[in-house]
């Protein structure tokens, strides 16, 4: 079982920065691919970025590439989110997630375990 809790989220101006983290209470948590996905209210949950078991592969939605930055340190079994020049339209509830595959990275069926998620607010 892996149970993962996410900090860093809060409310910012347009233009500010965030840092996610997500923190994994399993010590293999090196085996396992990670990613981060978003929920707007009255929107399905989508995928933001994803970092594979090794750190050595990254992905990122569109609106995401050259903002946002994934990252990891697996003697922490923790990833990060790294968001700068955050706009309104990022406001959103951020998970994050773990798998054990390396399958479809982008759809959160791929993903077994989820953190509770946190709050980013962006005002304009």
């Amino acid at each position: 079982q892996v149970q993962l809790v996410e900090s860093g989220g809060g409310e910012v101006q347009a233009g500010g920065s965030l840092r996610l983290s997500c923190a994994a209470s399993k010590r293999v948590f090196s085996n396992y691919h990670m990613a981060w996905f978003r929920q707007a209210p009255g929107k399905e949950r989508e995928f933001v970025a994803y970092i594979s078991w090794s750190g050595d592969t990254t992905d990122y939605t569109d609106s995401a590439q050259g903002r946002f930055t994934i990252s990891r340190d697996n003697t922490k079994n923790a990833v990060y989110l790294q968001m700068n020049s955050l706009k309104p339209e990022d406001t959103a509830v951020y998970y994050c997630a773990a798998s054990i595959r390396y399958s479809s990275f982008t759809h959160t069926a791929t993903y077994d375990y989820w953190g509770q998620g946190t709050q980013v607010t962006v005002s304009s």
